[in-house]
């Protein structure tokens, strides 16, 4: 992300100016006209050096997902209280545990008081809030239904928590499995082998070519660990340094649904994501195409972020939903119904909403298959493993117990 100088008319007319953080300037542009700013002009901001570095907000905690649940669910009962907003933000600020937190709600309180609307003084922290969120409440406020902006927010940020669990837990198991597998290999490395390999020196035993091979890869892993070390950070780094790149994310992305087993997976989190927010912004009275663009960079994979702006490109030239989404070959035939539907009836946010609970239904189901589909593949390691060993430790200790009986 880069920081961008903005200097904008707003709709009465006055000139306001600030920074935002955006991928790109059309980015920075298209944030800015979505809380009713006129951009005149938008220029990056270099980076100084000597720069002081916030020591104390370094080390504090961060907004997790359920600081801003908590955070939207008392804006809920707060605004439908009808209590004023500056003073319902002082008194969460005053009772907030979470320091980060708190910086945030002063911050948003500050720019209220300065006479800006509360879609812009919360676009002010992308890093907690996302453009969903701040375009749910944008049309909250100028709709007068902001209580209930809050309270749909709430419950898509709940239903996120909720998906997060459920993946936490099917992969929980997997995890523990191949982390001690790792850490028994690490110790039989180190430890266990050198050891039967200083017996078998001692009785000048002819080794076989499993009990060499294993003799000889424990040799390197002791003598030359730092080798391998240094090749595994060097790995990791380019490897994270390709996926920051725009186009290494992308075809990361790509990849990630086309994994085997959970590549499926991930798709359905994504499409469900998709219909449940995009249902969300139509319920709030956002138009398609404006809606498509700010779901667009809510999926969390930028693949899948190229096909919906390409949806809202066909739209825009005079497409229907339906069309778009056959177009983009995202969509299940089940879901494409839906959509048809929706599309005719005109309550396209009920079937995606049902679209979004069918996606659910079905990660829900891959979840609770996932650690049946590993748990073989898991067995048949840790007997590949258990054979190796066997046949490279044992074999010789057979040979010399059967020479000894001779």
């Amino acid at each position: 992300m880069t920081a961008y100088h903005y200097i904008c008319r707003e709709q009465g007319g006055a000139t306001v100016q600030g920074t935002l953080e955006a991928a790109n300037e059309e980015n920075a542009a298209n944030e800015l006209m979505q809380t009713g700013l006129t951009p005149i002009s938008i220029k990056e901001v270099k980076a100084t050096h000597g720069r002081v570095i916030d020591w104390q907000q370094w080390f504090e905690p961060g907004v997790k997902l359920e600081d801003q649940i908590l955070f939207s669910r008392q804006m809920y009962s707060l605004s439908k209280a009808g209590i004023p907003m500056i003073r319902a933000l002082s008194g969460l600020a005053e009772s907030c545990v979470n320091v980060s937190l708190r910086r945030v709600i002063e911050a948003i309180q500050s720019d209220l008081e300065a006479g800006q609307p509360l879609s812009k003084a919360m676009a002010r922290q992308k890093n907690v809030f996302s453009d969903l969120y701040i375009a749910i409440i944008h049309v909250g406020e100028n709709s007068g239904r902001l209580d209930e902006a809050f309270a749909q927010i709430a419950t898509y940020l709940e239903l996120e928590r909720e998906t997060i669990k459920r993946i936490k837990s099917a992969t929980r198991y997997p995890t523990f499995v191949l982390v001690a597998m790792s850490v028994g290999l690490l110790i039989i490395n180190i430890f266990v082998i050198p050891a039967f390999s200083g017996v078998f020196e001692k009785l000048g035993a002819d080794l076989p070519w499993q009990t060499q091979l294993l003799v000889g890869f424990s040799n390197f892993v002791v003598s030359y660990w730092y080798v391998l070390l240094f090749f595994a950070l060097a790995v990791v780094t380019l490897v994270r340094g390709w996926v920051r790149r725009p186009e290494g994310r992308l075809q990361w992305h790509r990849w990630k649904l086309k994994l085997p087993i959970i590549g499926s997976l991930f798709e359905r989190i994504h499409l469900g994501r998709f219909c449940r927010s995009f249902s969300m912004i139509l319920r709030s009275g956002l138009p398609i195409v404006q809606g498509l663009h700010i779901v667009s960079q809510a999926l969390g994979n930028d693949y899948m972020s190229v096909k919906i702006r390409d949806m809202r490109q066909h739209i825009e030239r005079g497409g229907s939903f339906l069309q778009s989404a056959l177009s983009s070959e995202l969509f299940t035939p089940l879901v494409l119904q839906m959509i048809s539907v929706g599309e005719e009836t005109g309550a396209m946010d009920e079937m995606l909403g049902e679209a979004a609970e069918f996606y659910e239904q079905e990660v829900d189901y891959e979840l609770k298959g996932l650690a049946d589909a590993i748990e073989p593949i898991l067995i048949i390691g840790i007997g590949a493993m258990l054979l190796v060993l066997a046949l490279g430790v044992f074999l010789p200790l057979w040979d010399l117990s059967s020479a000894a009986a001779n």
